[in-house]
């Protein structure tokens, strides 16, 4: 087979997708034995974790700030594992500050809980029972959650790993089951506060895709908490890309491979198992097939459906094809000089824009800064990531592509204007993505970003699980519990990897 050859003594393992849910999976199951080949059709490992170089600067694909650093975290517990030191990283204090329209004063989520708590009670009063039972719901999650449940169970070995995560603690959450946080708003008579439920939506938003009358209780808990120490959102030195880089060194250490610029077309099923992998070299058309005793397919669930095309279980396709639309992303990447730059900017920041505007449809932005000296811009400037959650359906259906983006490019330069001083002689480099841009680069499905949305089918017990009906095939990613991000991931990741060692016992 070009460019891998594989031992006949070892389990053969195929992963598709080098983001940070594949690189993990791979990466694990080197160190235990596996044979591991890594296939992405992009240039470089990392998916929307991935950077990209212009003119001295180095831009974030997507991703911006890491969670799971700390110890215990899902990156320190993993990157234990692999014997790999940890990135450099800051802890972002606060973690957002977000601008709600017309104001000028920014709601900052702080890192510190109690500084948080006096922000929450000076910027929403009334509100803290609502904060009491997040927090609430948030600890017994935690602790559920470090204790390695799998959800959603799909045989008597995952059961058993739930049921052994359970404890008295965890049954405080059982009745929430089922409720959105605007179902906990409506109950303690905050569904009209405005001011909150908008913080709520924007926030919700970049976590679960979704606003906070769709979003499953118990999965905002741990997404309006987890900024706050003793864990927390870090920025990473560098840049996004040294996660991938030493996963990719932990790898290849342990006999792993990855392949660049390689795509899988087709996953092989005989007798409801995945058999064999269709590979095809991007740079040479070479087409051939490779055995395997597993697949982790690190790729959205909509893609993993492509890949099997009619071997595609019937009921799982229907699924698939059920589910809500997904979100794009536009996303402008500004290379500016560092006057462009308020004193004392937070790493990330929120606006929006239309109060009355759809939440989603372009009418907010969420903004991250590189700091001095963080390795993603030369000395005197500096970089400005904006992006907003877009309908990936319309870039595909204008007729007018490139006047579109540049549309959309120039609104996006005007409403940061009002913070950043943009003006021709600070702005160095200008660049946009769009929906059709993150397709061709990480081959989502249509260029749909963050998975498939925290609502209560979605989420937990009722999401789509690692373990797919096909024997062998694995899913990892966003499109499975606990959601998106690199910790969300990189969860999903050691799950299937524990799935995989408990079949060889």
């Amino acid at each position: 087979m070009p460019g891998h050859s594989v031992g006949n003594s070892k389990s053969r393992v195929a992963v598709i997708g080098a983001g940070i849910g594949g690189l993990t999976a791979g990466a694990l199951l080197a160190r235990k034995g596996y044979s591991v080949l890594i296939l992405d059709g992009a240039l470089v490992p990392g998916g929307c974790a991935s950077t990209f170089k212009r003119k001295g600067f180095t831009f974030d694909v997507g991703a911006t700030q890491v969670a799971g650093l700390e110890p215990g975290g899902i990156h320190h517990r993993i990157f234990s594992e692999l014997e790999i030191d940890l990135p450099e990283a800051t802890p972002c204090d606060p973690a957002c500050a977000v601008y709600l329209p017309g104001e000028t004063k920014p709601i900052n989520v702080w890192r510190d809980p109690e500084k948080w708590k006096e922000e929450r009670q000076q910027q929403f009063p009334g509100s803290e029972l609502f904060w009491d039972l997040i927090t609430t719901l948030f600890k017994a999650s935690w602790k559920f959650q470090g204790r390695d449940p799998v959800l959603p169970p799909r045989n008597l070995w995952d059961l058993w790993e739930l049921t052994k995560a359970v404890r008295p603690d965890t049954l405080i959450t059982v009745p929430y089951t089922l409720f959105t946080v605007g179902d906990a708003l409506f109950a303690y008579g905050l569904g009209d506060d405005y001011r909150l439920r908008t913080f709520l939506d924007l926030q919700l938003k970049l976590y679960s895709q979704v606003d906070a009358q769709q979003t499953a209780l118990l999965y905002a808990a741990t997404a309006l908490s987890v900024s706050q120490e003793p864990r927390g959102l870090h920025h990473l030195h560098g840049s996004m890309q040294v996660l991938s880089d030493r996963l990719v060194e932990a790898l290849e250490r342990d006999g792993g491979k990855l392949l660049m610029r390689h795509t899988v077309e087709h996953i092989k099923v005989e007798n409801g198992k995945a058999t064999h992998v269709i590979i095809r070299n991007q740079k040479t058309g070479e087409v051939w097939t490779e055995a395997v005793d597993h697949v982790v397919a690190n790729v959205t669930v909509q893609n993993l459906v492509q890949l099997l095309g009619e071997k595609a279980p019937l009921g799982y396709k229907q699924r698939v094809e059920k589910l809500p639309p997904s979100s794009g992303a536009f996303v402008v990447y500004l290379g500016v000089d560092e006057s462009a730059i308020p004193p004392e900017c937070p790493p990330h920041l929120q606006f929006l824009y239309e109060p009355n505007g759809p939440l989603g449809d372009n009418n907010s932005l969420f903004v991250s800064v590189s700091r001095p000296g963080d390795g993603r811009a030369p000395s005197g400037q500096a970089t400005i990531i904006a992006s907003s959650f877009v309908d990936p359906d319309l870039w595909w259906r204008t007729e007018d592509y490139e006047g579109l983006k540049q549309h959309y490019t120039r609104d996006a330069i005007a409403r940061l204007a009002k913070f950043f001083c943009l003006k021709p002689e600070t702005l160095v480099h200008v660049e946009a993505a769009t929906p059709r841009t993150f397709a061709h680069y990480t081959s989502r499905d249509r260029g749909i970003v963050g998975g498939i949305g925290q609502r209560i089918p979605t989420f937990g017990p009722f999401g789509f699980a690692n373990r797919t009906p096909i024997g062998g095939l694995w899913l990892v990613g966003d499109s499975t519990h606990p959601g998106e991000g690199t910790a969300g991931v990189s969860y999903s990741a050691l799950t299937v990897v524990r799935q995989i060692l408990a079949e060889r016992i």
